[in-house]
């Protein structure tokens, strides 16, 4: 049985400060949540904060992005030992790096090495634009996306990492794929890929989570399909709020 993980990405959202007060005020709700694991994913400027903020509780923390070599003259990037520090958690390939900053699928992969060497847990995403979903292409695409994140990783590490199956014309639109639609390219695109690469025991390993829309009112529906072990939250991850989406997963 796959243990429920939701994470909440504030993407560039939350001063040091708000972030403190934030966590702060909703701490106490968060830690009687049993059953699911938390994290939470602030900018790199308000980790180490968010980090004390939730010292000696079982909430983790996750970097939005990081570099995959180990140091060096990269202005503006970080390093696995540098998100290590703070962090348990890294958000790889996210669509809103993919579409605005570039980001590959081959970088993708390197980062997922490097993030593995410094025992940190990827959150990899992947996820189809709404042309490719009206096209039907959404299997294939996501697909080759998967396969292409875990090329060159062994089992055992696939088996530790996470998988995000985030539909890009999903995010923060409002429009949420249906949980019966989420499920089932989860379950062959994604889950059924890894089983292809690396066979059924490590892919029942992986968690896999829905990004897109999630919000108290459907996480229910959607944390109860045999393939969806938890989301990756954005907008609704911000609000005070986040403690009934939370309550409402189980």
């Amino acid at each position: 049985m796959r243990r429920l993980f939701i994470a909440g990405n504030w993407k560039m959202n939350m001063t040091a400060a708000d972030a403190v007060k934030f966590i702060s005020e909703i701490k106490d709700d968060l830690v009687a949540i049993e059953n699911i694991d938390i994290a939470f994913c602030p900018t790199f400027l308000s980790v180490p904060a968010v980090s004390k903020a939730l010292a000696g509780t079982s909430i983790g923390v996750g970097a939005q992005n990081m570099y995959f070599e180990p140091s060096g003259a990269y202005t503006g990037e970080v390093s696995p030992a540098m998100v290590a520090e703070f962090c348990q958690y890294v958000i790889l390939g996210h669509s809103e790096r993919r579409g605005y900053f570039g980001e590959t699928d081959q970088g993708v992969n390197q980062k997922a090495k490097a993030a593995l060497a410094a025992g940190l847990t990827p959150i990899i995403c992947v996820g189809e634009t709404l042309e490719q979903n009206e096209a039907g292409e959404t299997t294939e695409f996501v697909s080759g996306q998967v396969a292409n994140a875990l090329d060159g990783l062994t089992g055992e590490q696939v088996g530790k990492l996470v998988m995000a199956y985030e539909p890009i014309w999903a995010i923060g639109t409002g429009r949420t794929a249906s949980a019966e639609d989420a499920n089932a390219i989860i379950g062959t695109a994604v889950r059924g890929t890894i089983e292809n690469l690396f066979g059924s025991t490590v892919s029942e390993k992986v968690r896999i989570q829905y990004g897109g829309s999630v919000k108290p009112s459907n996480v229910k529906e959607l944390m109860a399909k045999e393939h969806i072990d938890g989301a990756l939250v954005g907008g609704a991850s911000l609000k005070p709020s986040f403690v009934e989406l939370l309550q409402n997963a189980l």
